[in-house]
């Protein structure tokens, strides 16, 4: 018998926070880019976050255990994938779009689950929702005027962000099919640390991402991404998956790119046209019925009984 809790006032405070949390760090990573390059905040900020995890590992006489070495690399090399995509994605378009298209990340895992697993093909239903979402990814993305304003590259960097959505998903799906599903949940988040700053720091070098320019900026910019981003809010999220519902915890997450493009729009005054708001909204109640549709099937039977 499942014993997590339904969501009560201290989840769904903390769930908020952690939101408001996450849809802040690409904001965050663009508007000190000029102080630390996003690249290589995302590095540093992934080794001292790795070292943090670590410790805590060992403090909490939690065993080191590699013995799931070839999906642990798969994730580290996706993860990694996700976040230079994200790192080059702010180069070239806002944050609020880098967000958003990241967050696209439900469906391609949901996509890779139908391939590989019988027990999650996607119904009609969601299918549906597979097709809002993409629909949505056309308005926002591929329309006539999308990127108007905003440059010619916004094109390119929107491309990157949806790229790191797609590498995410793919991380989900892979730790799912794989022996870390059944590790604990600070191992895979250590794999993906290691991973993210054994590859990015090098990456960062090649790609010329290298700026940093010691001042108080840079140093609360890293400061925030790596313990309050990278160490802090992924410890809350595990804590909270041990002792509540992972599927009701799951509707918050909804938030995150909605905080994401309100942040970009007021703290970096990022133009947001009529059309990206419409792909955006379309994109998210896609991903909201392929994510919840037993709740809504149940839904639609008891109003058609009534």
């Amino acid at each position: 018998m499942d014993s997590r809790l339904p969501i009560d006032a201290r989840a769904s405070s903390l769930m908020t926070l952690l939101c408001l949390i996450w849809g802040l760090q690409q904001v965050a990573l663009k508007a000190f880019g000029g102080d630390i390059s996003p690249l290589l905040q995302i590095a540093l900020r992934s080794g001292i976050a790795a070292l943090l995890v670590a410790g805590l590992m060992r403090l909490q006489r939690e065993s080191l255990d590699w013995a799931q070495w070839r999906p642990g690399l798969a994730c580290a090399a996706l993860f990694a994938g996700e976040y230079l995509l994200v790192g080059q994605a702010l180069r070239y378009t806002t944050a609020s779009h880098t967000v958003v298209f990241l967050y696209t990340a439900p469906i391609f895992a949901a996509l890779g689950l139908h391939l590989r697993l019988p027990a999650e093909r996607l119904s009609g239903l969601q299918w549906a929702g597979v097709a809002m979402a993409f629909g949505g990814v056309a308005l926002a993305f591929l329309g006539p005027g999308a990127a108007a304003g905003l440059g010619p590259r916004t094109l390119l960097g929107d491309a990157m962000a949806l790229g790191g959505g797609a590498c995410w998903g793919a991380t989900t799906v892979t730790i799912r099919l794989s022996g870390l599903s059944r590790t604990p949940p600070t191992m895979t988040l250590l794999w993906q640390l290691l991973g993210a700053f054994a590859l990015l720091l090098p990456a960062s070098w090649l790609l010329g991402e290298t700026t940093i320019r010691p001042s108080a900026q840079a140093w609360l910019a890293l400061g925030f991404q790596a313990l309050v981003v990278s160490f802090a809010s992924f410890l809350a999220w595990f804590w909270l998956l041990r002792h509540y519902l992972a599927s009701r915890l799951g509707i918050f997450s909804f938030m995150t790119p909605v905080f994401g493009v309100a942040l970009g729009a007021l703290l970096l005054h990022e133009p947001l046209s009529a059309r990206f708001l419409a792909g955006a909204a379309l994109m998210f109640a896609g991903i909201l019925v392929v994510s919840m549709h037993r709740l809504l099937a149940g839904l639609g039977a008891r109003m058609l009984r009534a």
